[in-house]
């Protein structure tokens, strides 16, 4: 059941469906019309069934029983009976149990078909009565259909908060792949996705790269335009001209219009995703215009239409290309033969007497329906009634599974089994879900975790005959494999080609540029259309940024490319550097681990020092970002990664500056008071807080305008220069203003401290060391503007070992000496004695 917002909004659905206009008849009157407009039969278990065998925008008079406007539609519903039938003489398949049916007329109208499910999933009785523990079998477990896409969105919406398993022979919507608002959709036809992929393989097979799409006004043809948008433009196949739709009626200026852009566009593929009514309104005013020497191709919605294959269309239509959905040989034939209403229908004639003493002419049965020509009949090219077969053989086989259930072994909470007394429709669904078999065709059917089928298409081509007649024939498939992904096989000298030459058209927006010119972007217009201009001397050649034209310009050679590369000498000096640097202050972050309980390494913040040597790592190995061919995430990451390496180191001597100011002033009567405020846990705050700064100056910069790798071709003629554009100037400014600030501010505070005695003289050696560091990256800035190319990544590079190295060598080169060499004044008698003398 759904929930009781879904619950309420069905009820809200009833209540505008009855309200809607106070021409139509009230529900239950509704309800009784429709049972007429239906076939049912008895069953131990009841199968329902949706097909358009009529055509009407209003509420049907006529009964499932009078003359079908459509007989190809009528053929689709005959075949679910066909179907049942044979489901029932197999004693291998659900024995004991007879399948029924009960087949509803949608009407083409969607308030119809959608009451005629309600009607399915609710019973044909006036009252429905479960037993009194509210178990029960519902009056169907399972419907077959509905044909098209929105007729069948509406019903799973609302059938599906009941879990009523609904198994689509014909609708494609790739929407209805989504298994949160479908839950209980499956259907035995490939979807819009893998037909649109489909096409897409056809178009890129040929080399047709400028097309034109048609769609249909639906969820249908919507959904498609937005998927081949998506996909053409990912896989780089091509660009569409134009993108039209399609009218649900004759409007004749809106088709007028449509048409008339097809003549005029340079296109000469054009693909309908459409029904086949758009089509014959369309190809009206196609004839009318005389729109001649295109390539159509054709969704499965219309490939098969033999009312367009006419002498007076195929002219324009002839050697169209469409898929199609899978052919079989059912045997239908026989059982077409035995069907009492079109028989009676064709031979106007009544297999029982009229009740109304009306007259009437009684059907003998001998009456030679095989010399009448009826669509009805002609079952050779059966694709619909073949995924109908499927669709229901898979809702036998998920029901026979379901019975074939041993207690204490079933897929449900305890291992229960259902049974037909106690059966729920969501039971149905899970096996449905895990259908597998083999129909007697050889064709594998199993659903996907969407519902989906094995997706598989013929591709088709119409054949104009010298004698007029036509022919659709099979010239290829299209399928997906586990293995080998999507396959297109493809027979090309069985294709007809409807044209003078006989062979395969071109389809392009501009032609490729030949050697010796160079191709220049059309303004305002799809990639696929430019033109080719002649080269001048150094000037780019062919369609690619990367090939120039040869001094003579006659043809392309490829451009030299140039970044600062790991291994040319000043790459191979700069790497070499940085791995030393690291290697150093790995060096030193060990002697200081090994003598960190000796009075040098312990008075002058020993946690910070180990800090500010993890960050000098850093600051070592981010040098290495800039080195080699620029990159989306080595441009993203090398300025963040050197400007919160640089903020962190220089937060850590800031502190350490402040830290010493605070413990000078507490050694004065009365000052003990103030390193209260700079323990540890406030100097780890600080520093965190210092470089959270920097990290969020990063982050903006990044999400607004990020770094990205460019190809410069504006340094020389015959290279091309690949660098990291910083995206925003602004962000670069500020992250290298926020480290100047805190270098600045932490040389202020040494130098005012560079006075106090040598117990303090930690402070001597900051101002030392942010005088290097402000004295280099103020000598950066300028060098960095001036430089070309690779040049300015070396003079970053450059700049960042400077600086690191000034302050490694500045901070911990006299305490490394004095551990290392002077042992004799690493001790506190030593440094106190020191002090007295001064």
């Amino acid at each position: 059941m759904g929930t009781s917002a879904e619950r309420k909004w069905v009820f809200v659905f009833f209540f505008l469906l009855c309200s809607v206009s106070s021409s139509l008849p009230s529900f239950c009157k509704l309800r009784r019309q429709f049972h007429l407009n239906s076939m049912h039969k008895a069953g131990d278990v009841i199968l329902g069934g949706l097909f358009e065998v009529h055509y009407t925008a209003i509420f049907p008079e006529w009964t499932f029983t009078t003359e079908p406007q459509q007989p190809t539609c009528f053929r689709h519903a005959m075949t679910m009976a066909f179907t049942i039938e044979e489901i029932n003489r197999n004693v291998h398949l659900l024995p004991n149990v007879t399948l029924g049916y009960s087949l509803y007329d949608n009407c083409g109208a969607l308030v119809i078909g959608f009451s005629s499910a309600l009607s399915l999933a609710s019973g044909r009785e006036e009252q429905f009565l479960l037993q009194e523990n509210c178990t029960g079998t519902p009056p169907v477990l399972g419907i077959v259909g509905d044909s098209y896409s929105t007729f069948s969105i509406a019903t799973s919406n609302v059938l599906g908060l009941y879990k009523m398993p609904i198994v689509s022979y014909f609708a494609t919507c790739s929407c209805l792949s989504d298994r949160h608002r479908f839950p209980s959709f499956f259907r035995t036809i490939p979807s819009d996705t893998f037909q649109v992929r489909a096409m897409i393989q056809i178009l890129k097979h040929f080399g047709w790269t400028w097309v034109g799409l048609l769609v249909s006004d639906d969820d249908y043809g919507l959904h498609v335009a937005q998927s081949f948008q998506s996909d053409l433009a990912q896989s780089g196949a091509g660009c569409l001209a134009y993108l039209e739709v399609l009218p649900w009626d004759s409007d004749s200026s809106e088709l007028r219009r449509i048409v008339h852009l097809i003549k005029t566009s340079t296109a000469r593929v054009v693909m309908v995703f459409a029904h086949e009514f758009h089509m014959i309104h369309l190809m009206e005013e196609v004839v009318k215009q005389n729109v001649t020497g295109l390539q159509w191709m054709a969704s499965e919605a219309w490939t098969a239409a033999a009312v367009l294959q006419t002498p007076r269309l195929m002219p324009y239509l002839g050697g169209t290309l469409g898929i199609a959905i899978r052919r079989g040989e059912l045997g239908l034939k026989e059982f077409l033969l035995q069907v009492h209403q079109f028989w009676e229908h064709i031979f106007q004639c009544k297999f029982r007497p009229p009740l109304d003493d009306s007259g009437g002419t009684l059907c003998t049965g001998q009456e030679d329906l095989e010399k009448v020509e009826t669509e009805f009949l002609d079952v050779s090219n059966l694709r619909p009634e073949y995924n109908i077969y499927k669709a229901v053989y898979a809702l036998a086989y998920a029901l026979d599974d379901m019975l074939r259930c041993e207690p204490g072994r079933g897929p449900f909470r305890g291992n229960s089994c259902a049974n037909l007394q106690r059966t729920e429709l969501w039971q149905l669904v899970y096996y449905l879900q895990n259908v597998n078999f083999t129909t007697s065709l050889g064709d594998r059917v199993s659903f996907d975790e969407n519902g989906d089928a094995l997706p598989i298409y013929d591709v088709m081509n119409w054949l104009w005959l010298p004698n007029g007649r036509t022919k659709v024939q099979n010239v290829g498939e299209v399928k997906k494999s586990s293995v080998k992904g999507e396959e297109l096989t493809l027979d090309e000298n069985k294709i007809f080609w409807n044209f003078e030459s006989k062979k395969v058209p071109r389809s392009v927006c501009s032609e490729s540029c030949p050697p010796g010119t160079r191709l220049a972007r059309r303004k305002g217009q799809p990639v696929c259309c430019f033109d080719c201009i002649p080269c001048s001397e150094g000037k780019m050649s062919n369609e690619t940024e990367d090939f120039w034209s040869s001094p003579q310009r006659d043809l392309c050679v490829p451009k030299k490319t140039e970044f600062l590369s790991y291994h040319e000498p000043l790459g191979i000096c700069l790497t070499t550097a940085s791995l030393l640097g690291t290697f150093v202050s790995a060096v030193v972050f060990g002697i200081f681990i090994h003598h960190r309980k000796t009075p040098i390494v312990r008075a002058n913040n020993s946690e910070l020092s180990f800090h500010l040597l993890v960050s000098l790592k850093l600051c070592f190995l981010c040098s290495l970002l800039f080195i080699g061919r620029p990159r989306l995430w080595t441009c993203q990451l090398r300025h963040a990664a050197f400007g919160i390496s640089f903020v962190l180191c220089v937060s850590c001597i800031l502190v350490k500056t402040v830290v010493v100011l605070a413990v000078f002033k507490a050694s004065k009567p009365g000052g003990g008071a103030s390193l209260k405020w700079f323990g540890p846990l406030q100097q780890r705050g600080t520093v965190l807080a210092l470089t959270s700064v920097q990290a969020a100056i990063c982050t903006a910069w990044l999400v607004s305008a990020s770094p990205a790798p460019h190809k410069n071709t504006e340094y020389h003629n015959d290279k091309i220069v690949y660098e990291c554009v910083v995206g925003s100037t602004v962000g670069f400014a500020v992250l290298l203003g926020y480290i100047g600030f805190l270098a600045i501010l932490s040389f202020l505070l040494a130098f005012m401290a560079r006075n106090l005695p040598d117990n303090f003289n930690e402070a001597k050696l900051i101002t030392f060391s942010m005088l290097i560091f402000c004295a280099v990256w103020v000598a950066f800035v300028p060098a960095y503007i001036n430089s070309p190319g690779k040049y300015a990544d070396a003079v970053e590079v450059f700049a960042i070992l400077a600086s690191s190295f000034g302050l490694l060598v500045a901070l911990f080169g006299p305490k490394c000496y004095i551990i290392l060499l002077k042992p004799e004044r690493n001790t506190k008698k030593a440094i106190m004695d020191t002090t007295n003398s001064q």
